[in-house]
């Protein structure tokens, strides 16, 4: 089933009285179940093409369809209800709320849902598990290392149950060990059906996606 499709996508900004484009002309069709890798140099394209897909930026001209909705005709508050719905985003500099503890970090996302307490327990409980961060569920990001805030960071991503995770360098700036296991448990979600599509420098981490898509000066390279 497709998940997504973006056509002749093009997002520029003004400076100096010219266009300077972020975007030029993407055209990208996701099937539900792919893991998809977004590759390309500093300044090529793939956070901002991420921030597309994900609703977190808007697109000057083109059409985005997400689960057959319209998302360029949609309002803002229906694009955030879509996003929260459907969308889990892990990022590169973890983005965790310093004052909240592990526990509370991973609960956020939950608290936007009409849902009882009992079942937000539950599922953060479940996270915890996942991840073996059950002895840290009291801590605050600042008392952890960088591997394991990255582990709260896709927790917090999965404890919605979303039907695409958007990662954005997800292991820049963790060891090799930790890159390791981060990039095999995104194969083992895959392999449970989350569609994935990650941007990233690394080729060791877009060979696990089924598809390379190379970016350059906000096109693809890859057609």
């Amino acid at each position: 089933m497709m998940l997504l499709e973006l056509e002749g996508i093009f997002k520029w900004v003004k400076t100096g009285g010219r266009r300077v484009f972020l975007l030029k002309d993407i055209d990208l069709k996701v099937e539900e179940g792919e893991f998809i890798s977004l590759m390309g140099p500093s300044g090529s394209g793939k956070s901002t093409l991420l921030n597309v897909i994900g609703m977190l930026d808007q697109f000057n001209e083109g059409h985005y369809r997400f689960l057959s909705e319209s998302v360029h005709k949609l309002k803002e508050r229906q694009r955030a209800n879509l996003y929260k719905e459907y969308i889990g985003f892990v990022f590169q500099a973890y983005h965790l709320i310093d004052d909240l503890t592990v526990y509370e970090n991973i609960e956020t996302p939950l608290l936007y849902k009409k849902m009882k307490s009992s079942e937000r327990k539950a599922l953060v409980a479940d996270m915890l598990d996942r991840f073996n961060i059950v002895g840290k569920k009291d801590l605050f990001p600042a008392q952890l290392s960088g591997g394991q805030q990255q582990l709260v960071g896709i927790a917090r991503a999965l404890v919605t149950k979303p039907k695409l995770i958007l990662a954005d360098e997800p292991t820049g700036n963790l060891n090799s060990k930790q890159s390791t296991e981060i990039m095999k448990l995104f194969k083992q979600l895959n392999e449970e059906g989350v569609t994935i599509i990650q941007a990233t420098h690394s080729e060791m981490n877009a060979s696990y996606g089924k598809r390379i898509i190379q970016l350059l000066d906000g096109g693809r390279q890859d057609l």
